[in-house]
């Protein structure tokens, strides 16, 4: 049975990895049969700088979901790659390395920090990042989105990955512009714009006072964004949203997407990418398939 799975370059020995910021540093887990089994590893998404983040409270569960606003916390490019990378390296597993940066200078900077660092298997762009000329999202400007993009490819020596987000109109024409401007693959989706409200208080429950949200609640929205735009690009997504276990993992995988990461589920049960992986195998072998091409985009419409 084939399961392995390519993003340009790049080779992954099975299509199951994890989202960025659900999956955490901590080295007494990087032993564990979870993480060697996962197809890759993608860190929490790293800055140019070190990050405080945002103030507390920082996650509010909701039903079939949470939403949190974290605000990227952490030790800045230097630090993580002085500090973390070559454990992660130790480890075996692909390794994806999210990052995020205000302009374009910086992301090809840090882009070249991890040129020179080497052995990672792909580049993840977090364009959920404020575009500064427009205040919005770089992933709600189909021209920011293609303009870092073709900067980032211009000098990475990784296939690059552009994780969009859900808060556009339509993500089809974000995801358009990000292969022509010649990303290797997509990651979608991220977090939903959502808040909760204290009512005693009648304040948000969150100290940024809104946040993203994920967990089963999104799954279903994130699967059709995929559907639609694995029908409109040619390159792979790795889709995510709500991943809980094998069968909303297929779900993904039958929309289209070639990879699929577990987010949110990671707090609930670390051992859920592994169940999910086990449940795709389980899933072909039922049904007579040995290769995973069979499976991907195979909706029957």
């Amino acid at each position: 049975m084939n399961i392995g799975v390519n993003i340009g370059s790049s080779c992954f020995p099975n299509p199951v990895t994890v989202a960025s910021g659900t999956w955490g540093h901590s080295d007494e887990h990087y032993g564990a049969q979870e993480v060697k089994c996962l197809g890759a590893i993608v860190p929490k998404t790293v800055t140019l700088f070190a990050q405080e983040g945002n103030p507390p409270r920082r996650i509010c569960e909701t039903p079939a979901g949470m939403i949190n606003a974290i605000g990227i916390e952490n030790a800045g490019i230097d630090a993580f790659i002085a500090g973390k990378l070559s454990k992660l390296k130790r480890i075996g597993v692909p390794i994806i390395i999210s990052i995020s940066a205000h302009n374009e200078d910086d992301f090809e900077l840090m882009v070249n920090k991890l040129n020179a660092a080497g052995g990672l298997a792909a580049i993840e762009l977090n364009l959920s990042c404020p575009n500064l000329q427009k205040k919005i999202l770089v992933a709600q400007d189909a021209a920011a989105t293609a303009s870092v993009v073709a900067r980032v490819k211009a000098v990475s020596k990784y296939p690059v990955i552009a994780k969009l987000s859900p808060n556009v109109t339509d993500i089809g024409i974000i995801a358009l512009a990000a292969e022509a401007a010649g990303a290797d693959a997509l990651s979608m989706v991220n977090t939903f714009s959502a808040m909760a409200i204290d009512v005693k208080t009648r304040r948000s429950r969150i100290g940024n006072f809104t946040g993203g949200l994920s967990g089963p609640a999104i799954r279903p929205i994130a699967v059709r964004m995929v559907c639609e735009t694995a029908a409109k690009v040619k390159i792979p997504i790795i889709g995510m949203g709500g991943v809980a276990c094998a069968d909303d993992a297929l779900e993904f995988l039958i929309a289209g997407a070639t990879m699929v990461a577990v987010g949110t589920y990671n707090f609930v049960n670390p051992r859920v990418p592994l169940e999910v992986l086990e449940g795709i195998k389980g899933y072909m072998k039922k049904n007579k398939m040995t290769d995973i091409r069979e499976l991907i985009g195979s909706i029957q419409r």
